[in-house]
């Protein structure tokens, strides 16, 4: 395959204008697909907003540009990216228009956060160059990609793919097997599931619960991995305290009672005002300013 220069990105939303962002700000022509022209019309405003407040050339969204026309979006594209609602069903199709209408040399990418890569390109006529790819938010802050590859994708493909992201300034690792969650967010939601659990047993309420991450490991999560710190502290430690903690944590394969009950009781954390925590509108916006404002001072890992 040739260098990938042009890329499709389908959905103008949260995840997939801020992707296209990033693939223009390395250079790379950019169409994006959006059946809801609302969201096209704003495309290039909501690019520039965000180029301008991390200081870089507000020029790069020239680079992009919308479409609501899939087809046309992914006729001359050299790699595609999905960046549409976390709905199985919604990506298989998106997939079948989309393989329909691409070069046969094409890659095809999913960028979901959990559903496995096998489920969503199940039924292509070219599996060999379907894979997924996982980024988080905000795309053009966080730099983790994840390259998930399917018992199907052919290597080159996986291995195009992590330098096509490394080339544009992201840390794309390697997941080697398709699994739920990949790895990121089953880290993620095996630290959200024993928070949750600690307010539903009474020990601490939720505001306790994000203080404590937050002023303990939370701090050193950024140069520390979880591995690094157990051979730091020593495996042996390691292993005499998770033979004390590892029996009282929570372990139930389903969502948390405590979680369904606020869901149904409309509850919905932001959104709604209310979910473990209230929520005034200057309160989420503060958040919202201090979380951008952390993750732009922070590093890039080594």
């Amino acid at each position: 395959m040739n260098e990938i220069r042009r890329i499709a990105v389908l959905g103008a939303g949260l995840m997939g204008h801020g992707i296209a962002q990033v693939f223009a700000a390395a250079g790379h022509e950019v169409t994006v697909f959006d059946p809801v022209t609302a969201s096209l019309a704003t495309l290039r405003e909501r690019i520039e907003a965000n180029l301008t407040e991390l200081g870089q050339d507000r020029g790069a969204a020239a680079r992009v540009r919308g479409t609501a026309d899939l087809a046309a979006a992914v006729r001359t594209a050299d790699y595609v990216v999905e960046a549409a609602l976390e709905d199985l069903a919604v990506k298989r199709d998106l997939f079948r228009q989309a393989e329909a209408a691409a070069r046969p040399d094409a890659i095809l990418a999913s960028n979901t956060s959990v559903i496995p890569i096998n489920d969503i390109m199940s039924g292509l006529a070219w599996p060999e160059r379907a894979l997924g790819t996982h980024w988080w938010n905000p795309p053009f802050l966080i730099p983790l990609v994840e390259v998930i590859g399917t018992e199907r994708t052919a290597p080159d493909i996986i291995k195009q793919t992590l330098e096509l992201h490394r080339r544009a300034g992201k840390t794309a690792v390697h997941v080697r097997r398709d699994v739920p969650g990949f790895i990121g967010n089953r880290l993620q939601h095996a630290l959200w599931r024993e928070a949750i659990a600690l307010v539903e047993q009474g020990v601490c309420d939720a505001e306790t619960v994000d203080t404590v991450v937050k002023a303990s490991f939370g701090r050193r999560l950024g140069v520390l991995g979880p591995l690094e710190n157990a051979d730091l502290v020593g495996t042996d430690l390691t292993l005499a305290i998770h033979r004390t903690v590892l029996p009282a944590i929570d372990g139930r394969p389903a969502a948390s009672p405590f979680l369904e009950a606020l869901v149904s009781a409309g509850r919905l954390g932001m959104k709604s005002g209310e979910g473990f925590r209230r929520w005034t509108p200057e309160q989420q916006a503060e958040l919202r300013r201090r979380v951008f404002a952390a993750l732009r001072a922070q590093p890039d890992p080594a």
